[in-house]
């Protein structure tokens, strides 16, 4: 639905042509929803795209020890396919460019002379050079296969990603005097260093998918799968779920941030800070809300909200990606996200807040400060 969010001189969203969609704001210091305190109206956010700041999503391109292999070996089964492709068809026009002989008569077989007997013979060879590239493709991933193997010295790290509809769970636990921290939709990583992924689903099959860094890997109910990430250099790279899993499937993006080892630590203790207390009366008010709207779904480190059913918020304003990339997480989308998450991500399955202007508005601005 359409909708005004405003103050002031506001900020507000009218109703666009389909498909584009888009939000201005001026000023979101405060928020009033039409149709008074009550908030009657519904409102709609756009679907803005996620930041842009990831490397491209390219099967073709390779930025880790573990994807190189595999890019080059799909660049190697592309350039084959192309020249076998052309090759055969080119036999096969030979073959029928240039007549033989007639066929002797009472002869069981072709003659070797005749047309039939040439075309079979241009045949023959292009299914020979066909079982040739093929048994050449097979050796090939299978030496591939062999070096994607796990590393012999270990994982420098290991990260928990549970897969929900829609969005990822990522969980780092404490180890080598690092503390565990919880974050959603993002995994950090160390660069130059091996990174175990432990795939778990909650309830379909996703697949887990950073092309410039790995190949695919299901995550399946029920079942641990392992996927091995080594990025050459710091960066960011954009990731997907590769497995249909309902109806927001394409809005189910993860982003993987390599760091120096040493930015990598700190920004893990970073993660473990608690959530900062209330600057002003509004936040505190916000805070409030959070505790008893939001509490029994989401955790906040520092609060008694120890929720475990959405995204872990403690660090909230860290992540550049609103809903698991539906929308680029500003202040605009967040209360538009926390107003009617079903008009942002259709079939999303966190429900309505269901607050009036000034509640949004206070809960917005305390989910502001934690970063």
């Amino acid at each position: 639905g359409a909708g005004t969010i405003s103050s002031g001189a506001g900020w507000r969203r009218t109703k666009p042509k389909a498909p584009e969609r888009s939000l201005s704001r001026e000023d979101p210091t405060h928020v009033r929803l039409p149709g008074g305190a009550a908030g009657a109206a519904p409102v709609c956010a756009a679907l803005a795209p996620a930041p842009a700041a990831a490397a491209p999503l390219s099967i073709l391109e390779s930025f880790g020890a573990r994807a190189h292999p595999v890019a080059e070996l799909t660049w190697g089964l592309l350039a084959l396919a192309v020249f076998v492709t052309a090759l055969i068809s080119a036999l096969l026009l030979i073959a029928m460019a240039r007549p033989g002989e007639p066929e002797s008569e009472g002869s069981p077989w072709p003659d070797a002379r005749s047309g039939s007997g040439r075309a079979l013979r241009w045949i023959y060879a292009g299914l020979a050079l066909t079982v040739i590239a093929l048994i050449g493709c097979g050796a090939w991933t299978l030496q591939v296969l062999g070096a994607l193997r796990p590393p012999e010295a270990g994982p420098a790290v290991v990260v928990a990603v549970t897969g929900h509809q829609w969005w990822w769970e990522v969980e780092y636990r404490a180890a080598d005097g690092l503390p565990a921290v919880e974050t959603a939709n993002e995994i950090h990583v160390p660069a130059g260093r091996p990174v175990r992924i432990e795939l778990r689903s909650a309830d379909v099959i996703h697949s887990f998918w950073v092309p410039a860094l790995a190949g695919k890997t299901d995550a399946i109910p029920g079942q641990l799968n392992v996927a091995w990430l080594e990025a050459d250099a710091p960066g960011v790279f954009a990731g997907v779920c590769a497995e249909y899993c309902g109806l927001q499937h394409a809005h189910m993006a993860l982003r993987v941030v390599a760091r120096t080892p040493e930015g990598y630590a700190e920004w893990r203790r970073a993660q473990a800070a608690a959530a900062p207390p209330p600057r002003d009366a509004r936040a505190e008010a916000g805070r409030a809300l959070f505790l008893q709207r939001c509490a029994a779904c989401h955790a906040v480190r520092g609060t008694p909200a120890q929720g475990e059913v959405g995204p872990d918020l403690s660090h909230l304003m860290s992540r550049p990606m609103l809903a698991a990339g539906a929308a680029v997480n500003d202040a605009a989308h967040l209360a538009a996200w926390i107003h009617d998450p079903d008009a942002l991500k259709p079939g999303a399955r966190m429900p309505a807040a269901g607050l009036d202007g000034a509640e949004l508005a206070a809960l917005r601005d305390w989910l502001l400060t934690l970063e």
